[in-house]
């Protein structure tokens, strides 16, 4: 798809710009870099939400979470499953309509800076990576052996609340924010739909029929928790969908490509221009 960028010079020294917008876009000797900074804080922020979560679960599963129907367990776990259910869906039900409603009609980025928000992207991707492993392990692995070892009851357990209720809808809310984003503020995803991205996002929403599945069939008629069981088959819907991640890295890779050429050839024009 061709798309039209502006060619002016890179810009202005970065001294003048604002602090934040220094730490996300960060550029040394004209050529936008990776902000690492921010990727520091982003996985230090993540990396303690998660670790005090872990130790909540810790102290109060055994205690206070194994049985549902006991006032501690409303306390303790519910009143904790209503506050960060309804934390997630503002933020969705704010984010998404404010970034469709505030979106430029005429999208005007210097190929600078929008090398410098391909960066900023791919930083996101690696931080996200980390934050999918502490998922995984914290979260996923403790949910099975969560309820090998002590008795299924209802949907709302100690594990599912922090896997099923917290985690999973938070990373399905963040995508679906960078889906809008994305389509609404990068030129090369301005007029189209990137297919690839567009898995990623459906990908937790598409586990869901398999999620109500899973809790019905284990409490009724199936107790067995080992991953390969046929009742869980549904859920690597949502590991084939974040193996389109591997399409999307090839669009903003060939924007990267495009961008680098475009830099360069301003580059070359303006020395040719000084040397005249």
């Amino acid at each position: 798809m061709s798309t039209t960028v502006s060619h002016s010079s890179p810009v202005t020294a970065t001294v003048e710009a604002p602090l934040l917008e220094r730490m996300l876009f960060p550029v040394r000797n004209g050529v936008p870099q990776a902000p690492w900074l921010m990727a520091f804080l982003g996985t230090a922020v993540g990396a303690s939400i998660f670790a005090v979560y872990r130790w909540y679960q810790q102290t109060y599963s055994f205690t206070v979470g194994l049985d549902y129907f006991e006032p501690e367990f409303q306390t303790y776990w519910m009143n904790l499953f209503y506050a960060q259910m309804l934390l997630i869906m503002i933020i969705g039900a704010v984010s998404v309509p404010w970034l469709w409603f505030t979106r430029p009609k005429v999208i005007d980025i210097t190929p600078l800076k929008e090398l410098g928000v391909y960066n900023l992207i791919l930083t996101f991707m690696a931080v996200g990576s980390i934050m999918v492993v502490a998922v995984l392990g914290l979260f996923v692995e403790a949910d099975a052996a969560w309820h090998q070892v002590t008795i299924r009851d209802t949907d709302f357990t100690p594990t599912h609340i922090g896997l099923f209720y917290f985690a999973i809808p938070l990373g399905a809310v963040g995508i679906v924010i960078g889906f809008v984003w994305l389509h609404t503020r990068m030129p090369d995803f301005n007029k189209r739909v990137s297919l690839p991205l567009c898995l990623m996002a459906s990908a937790p929403i598409l586990i869901m029929p398999n999620l109500g599945l899973n809790e019905w069939g284990h409490t009724f008629f199936y107790a067995e928790e080992l991953f390969a069981a046929p009742i869980h088959w549904g859920f690597v819907t949502l590991g084939w969908g974040l193996f389109a991640m591997g399409g999307f890295l090839l669009q903003c890779f060939a924007r990267i490509r495009v961008l680098t050429l475009t830099l360069a050839e301003v580059e070359a024009r303006d020395e040719l221009a000084e040397a005249a």
